[in-house]
């Protein structure tokens, strides 16, 4: 199954006109008319779907609090799990408590993460794939700040942090993890993330290509926010800049990077070690996620001597015959450059199994800890981008206490 979720993913990274000229076998470019196929349902399903929700089939359900949905339009990469953090600590650091919806996707590893970096904050997580039902559970537990009320988004942007528990503990906003195909849920900020590396892939519907609605769909979004800027060109990001202006000319736009800020190694994560300990080791970054490529390009870029890399599809477990691929891979390595080479991984890695990694003795395993930064361009700075958020929500707030 691995290798086949290895192919899709190329042939949906891969123009389509470029197909013909890929490595890829006979036997897998057989996988692309049936590819064509699924991808054409998908997309009459979509259209249905929206049908039934926009004639009132569906029922789209609106929680008492105001929702801010945090998704994207391609698969894996993209960077909403870091920017649901960043939103939960603006918010939380305000005085206000969110929520975070999370269907808990593939063992949850995203979820154990956010809990981990959330511990001290005020931030409650509810986990389950029915977003509504999961909520009325939450808000029956802490309660609910009625947003029509309450003054719960003036301390948004303040000069100082009002602090944890200054204010309600009470569930103050929602925000909705890899939300924007969720419509059953109403939402009243749509953030939408774009994978900078790579962006739209060859422009099809899953499993053709890499987008879960077409590109049309970014007219929903309220901001769009490209990631991993800091690891592509200008030209790039101005060719990324102008696909989302030729849909929606109006939509603000940010760009974002994972910063790297230390290490911690598997046996204790209390431990923090400084970037500086990579310099001149031996690395064998191993990693399960949406974008590997940007994760080795970040531990390239501390100063190591070699670094070599093994990477699996996102959200893998890894296995017993895994562990031992990997150790394999470690004395090749000591072998040839005559030291202990170290292994690294992400967060999420780390928590989707912690105890598997020190399968890996005698070798180490260290952990990369990053925080998401925006990166200021335009004008468009950390300090704008909080403003608006507020704005958006205010104007929202104000649509919802009309009779």
């Amino acid at each position: 199954m691995e290798k086949i979720i290895r192919v899709v993913t190329q042939i949906a990274y891969t123009p389509l006109t470029d197909l013909s000229k890929s490595e890829l076998s006979f036997l897998h470019r057989s996988l692309i008319p049936f590819l064509c196929l699924s991808s054409s349902l998908y997309k009459l399903s979509l259209s249905l779907r929206h049908q039934l929700y926009h004639f009132g089939f569906f029922h789209k359900h609106r929680l008492p609090v105001p929702v801010i949905s945090v998704g994207n339009l391609t698969w894996g990469g993209n960077g909403k799990t870091p920017m649901v953090e960043f939103l939960s600590h603006w918010l939380s650091n305000a005085g206000i408590s969110p929520l975070i919806l999370t269907r808990g996707y593939a063992g949850g590893d995203e979820a154990r993460m956010l809990r981990r970096h959330l511990l001290n904050t005020s931030t409650k997580i509810g986990i389950g794939a029915n977003r509504a039902a999961t909520a009325t559970q939450c808000f029956e537990r802490f309660g609910y700040l009625d947003p029509c009320k309450s003054m719960c988004l003036e301390g948004l942007c303040s000069d100082k942090s009002i602090g944890l528990g200054s204010k309600s503990d009470k569930i103050g906003v929602v925000i909705l993890d890899d939300g924007m195909q969720h419509w059953s849920l109403s939402r009243d900020l749509e953030i939408v993330m774009v994978n900078g590396v790579m962006p739209w892939g060859n422009t099809c519907l899953v499993p053709l290509g890499p987008l879960r609605e077409p590109l049309s769909a970014l007219q929903r979004a309220d901001i769009a926010v490209v990631h991993h800027a800091d690891l592509v060109s200008d030209q790039e990001l101005k060719g990324i800049k102008a696909t989302i202006r030729e849909l929606k000319q109006t939509l603000p736009i940010f760009f974002t990077r994972l910063a790297p800020s230390c290490f911690f190694n598997v046996k204790d994560c209390d431990t923090k070690l400084p970037l500086r300990v990579m310099h001149n080791m031996v690395i064998l970054c191993v990693s399960a996620i949406g974008s590997a490529n940007a994760f080795v390009w970040a531990i390239e870029k501390v100063g190591p001597a070699y670094v070599d890399r093994m990477d699996f599809i996102d959200h893998y477990l890894l296995q017993k015959k895994d562990i031992e691929m990997i150790l394999e891979k470690l004395r090749v390595l000591q072998k040839d450059y005559g030291t202990k080479p170290v292994v690294v991984v992400t967060e999420k890695d780390y928590d989707r199994d912690p105890l598997i990694l020190n399968r890996l003795d005698p070798f180490e395993v260290l952990v990369l800890c990053s925080q998401l930064e925006i990166v200021p361009s335009v004008g468009n700075t950390e300090e704008t981008f909080q403003k608006l958020l507020k704005q958006l929500l205010k104007i929202s707030i104000s649509i919802r206490g009309r009779p």
